[in-house]
C-alpha cells in the first residue's frame, strides 16, 4: 500500500512538470543517479543530466510567461503519461503489484492532473504567477515525499485528485450555464 502511495505522489509530480521530477529523482538517488529508473538507466548519464537540467530550466522560466505556458501545455500533455509511468515505476520497484499496472496508473494519474491544469489554463486565460510558483515547489516536494514520507505524499496526491474531480464538476456547471445563455440569446 505504501509503495502505491509513493507511486501516486511521484506521478502527481509528473502531472505538473516533466523534467524537474526526473531530475530530482536522479539527484535524490545520489551517486547512482538514474541507474535504477526504468528506461532512463539505458541513457548515458551526462546526456541525461544535461537534457533534464536544460529542460527543467526551460520549464521553470517558460512557465512564468503566457506564451511559454501555452507551449509547455502541449509538450506536457504529450509526455506527462510517459513520465508519470516512469516515475511510478522508479519509486515503487519492489511492490507486489504488476509493474505494467503501476506504470498505467501512474501515467493516467499524471495525464488527469495535466488535463486539469490545461483546463484551468484555458478557463483563466493563463495561470497566475503564484500558482506557477506553488506548482514548482509542490512538484519537488512530492518527489521527495515519495521517497521519505510516501504516506503523506500519497495523501497529497489523492487530495489533488479530489480537487481535479471537483474542478471537472465546476467546469461542467460553467459549460451548462454558458450553453443555456447561448440558447436563450439565439
Amino acid at each position: 500500500m505504501i509503495e502505491l502511495l509513493a507511486a501516486l505522489s511521484a506521478s502527481a509530480a509528473a502531472g505538473m512538470r516533466i523534467a524537474l521530477p526526473l531530475l530530482c529523482i536522479g539527484i535524490f538517488q545520489g551517486s547512482n543517479l538514474w541507474s535504477e529508473v526504468p528506461i532512463l538507466c539505458h541513457i548515458s548519464t551526462p546526456i541525461l543530466l544535461g537534457t533534464l537540467t536544460t529542460w527543467s530550466l526551460v520549464e521553470i522560466y517558460a512557465s512564468k510567461q503566457l506564451i511559454g505556458q501555452r507551449i509547455l501545455q502541449v509538450v506536457q500533455l504529450i509526455f506527462s503519461p510517459i513520465v508519470g509511468g516512469i516515475m511510478g515505476l522508479a519509486v515503487a520497484p519492489a511492490t507486489p503489484a504488476p509493474h505494467w499496472l503501476i506504470a498505467v496508473v501512474g501515467g493516467c494519474f499524471a495525464l488527469v492532473l495535466q488535463l486539469v491544469q490545461m483546463g484551468w489554463f484555458f478557463r483563466l486565460r493563463g495561470l497566475p504567477l503564484w500558482v506557477v510558483f506553488i506548482q514548482d515547489v509542490l512538484c519537488v516536494a512530492l518527489v521527495f515525499l515519495a521517497f521519505d514520507a510516501p504516506w503523506h505524499g500519497g495523501l497529497i496526491a489523492l487530495l489533488m485528485l479530489w480537487l481535479a474531480v471537483r474542478s471537472g464538476r465546476y467546469w461542467y456547471q460553467w459549460y451548462r450555464k454558458g450553453l443555456r445563455a447561448r440558447v436563450l440569446y439565439d
